[in-house]
């Protein structure tokens, strides 16, 4: 005998309220980039990869990276969303250029992990992918990066980003505890509409 098939919900397309969530999410980016910038040596301490954290850890991998890319976009495009009022393509030749691009992977890679446990969100589990992601990932892409546009060597670069890590640390964990009230109160849809199909049958 066979059990009767049981309907799993999928998610398919892209909607009005995903791209909704992307565009207020790429604002979130852009005010988190401007009040705070603390200068310590060629890049500054901000607020920005709390919000590279946030929104793939609330919106998933897909949307939380089309967040990123998105601000990245209007900062190309001239927009002075970036520390000091700065915009244009010339930031992405500086020092800081290798970590906006690590951003679009660090959000992927967050939002690949922390999908891996919903719909129940663990906090441990959402602290540790903003630190593999938000930090090791970024680190990955922008460490090397700023020692060649800086002319200095790989260990000096490594050496300075000891000052970051406190507070890139301080800020997953408050990412993932805005993430794990945000689920526990009102968790947001998975992106698409949702689709109905029947499990596949199994013998009994």
């Amino acid at each position: 005998m066979s059990q009767t098939p049981v309907s799993r919900p999928r998610y398919r397309g892209f909607t009005a309220r995903d791209a909704a969530l992307v565009a207020l999410f790429a604002a979130l980016l852009a005010v988190l980039s401007m009040p705070i910038a603390i200068p310590v040596g060629p890049v500054p301490i901000t607020l920005q990869t709390l919000g590279v954290m946030l929104a793939p850890s609330l919106l998933g991998a897909k949307r939380g990276t089309l967040a990123v890319v998105t601000f990245l976009v209007l900062v190309v495009a001239g927009l002075p969303l970036l520390p000091g009022g700065r915009g244009g393509i010339a930031p992405f030749y500086g020092p800081t250029g290798g970590y906006m691009i690590g951003w679009i992977l660090g959000a992927l890679v967050i939002g690949l992990l922390v999908g891996r446990t919903l719909p129940r969100y663990r906090l441990w589990w959402g602290i540790l992918a903003n630190i593999v992601g938000g930090i090791g990932v970024v680190y990955l892409v922008g460490v090397p990066w700023s020692a060649m546009v800086l002319g200095d060597g790989l260990l000096a670069v490594m050496t300075g980003v000891v000052w970051f890590l406190p507070g890139d640390l301080a800020k997953a964990v408050v990412a993932s505890l805005i993430a794990a009230g945000v689920y526990r109160s009102y968790p947001i849809p998975p992106a698409g509409r949702r689709v109905e199909e029947p499990a596949p049958t199994r013998p009994r």
